[in-house]
């Protein structure tokens, strides 16, 4: 059986009893062979029910648009679900947006170019140029954007998305060193994540590893989040720690932190591309 050949029903509603029972019961009755499921519920009695559930396409008996409809009059209305079906023969499209540092944008091209990001990759944008041999290495398409001051801002932003297009269905900054306007994010509601080289919501904004320097912490850490309007407010994904003493320079704490970043941001984009977050207000749920 290809490796494409199964999809990913994600459910977020009211808890209830039978929830379960209705969207298996459904697959079945359509040919669907379920491989994974996994649940999480706030409160059994009244709180918020949260599902991912991954099956099998081959023998199903209809397709994807009369599937979705009668899953969703037969299961979704009932139950008032919010969800969506997603088919991983249908790569998502991951645009990166990086600056001058490159070891968390490498280590997603690396991971991709290896297979072990279902991804298709349109570009790459920047706002330095010094990252262009690397990437084209890859194969990929590099755009220099420059954006040398606010002001800048709304061309960069302008000419950033005439170059995403329709391209894109979601973004990562792998260590993008400038803000994006609201505006912009508004583009891709919770289909940008970033990776912020803090264990937030501590040291917030602009050389995090010099405030936990200052600050003599014992342990540094990254965290990966989708970006809202809000600086380094979005809902998190992933986070790692790494343990550091009295005797740890700044640059010490920045080579550990490039461990983490790298790390935690290829998990956070893995887990987005198989569909394993629901976003849920300003939380996540991580079927990891």
């Amino acid at each position: 059986m290809g490796a494409n050949s199964f999809a990913r029903l994600l459910i977020r509603c009211a808890d209830q009893p039978g929830i379960v029972a209705a969207a298996t019961t459904f697959l079945f009755q359509h040919g669907a062979n379920i491989t994974e499921l996994d649940q999480h519920s706030t409160d059994p009695s009244g709180g918020r029910f949260f599902m991912r559930l991954e099956f099998q396409t081959p023998k199903l008996d209809l397709g994807r648009r009369a599937l979705e409809q009668a899953f969703d009059q037969a299961v979704a209305s009932r139950f008032a679900m919010d969800w969506h079906i997603s088919y991983a023969a249908d790569r998502p499209r991951m645009a990166v947006l990086v600056s001058a540092h490159d070891h968390a944008a490498l280590e997603l091209l690396w991971r991709w170019r290896r297979g072990e990001l279902a991804v298709d990759i349109p570009c790459v944008l920047s706002n330095h140029d010094k990252l262009r041999e690397a990437v084209e290495g890859f194969g990929l398409r590099f755009h220099h954007v420059p954006q040398d001051s606010p002001v800048q801002r709304e061309q960069a932003e302008q000419r950033m998305l005439d170059i995403l297009g329709d391209q894109a269905d979601f973004l990562v900054l792998a260590r993008y060193m400038r803000i994006l306007s609201p505006a912009f994010v508004a583009r891709y509601p919770s289909r940008i994540i970033n990776i912020h080289h803090s264990f937030l919501p501590a040291f917030v904004g602009a050389d995090p590893y010099r405030q936990a320097y200052e600050r003599g912490v014992k342990i540094i850490g990254a965290t990966a989040h989708y970006v809202t309007a809000d600086l380094d407010q979005g809902p998190i994904i992933e986070q790692d720690t790494a343990r550091v003493s009295h005797s740890d320079e700044i640059d010490d704490l920045r080579r550990l932190g490039r461990d983490l970043e790298r790390q935690v941001l290829a998990r956070a984009v893995r887990w987005h591309v198989e569909d394993r977050i629901i976003v849920d207000g300003n939380k996540t749920i991580v079927f990891d």
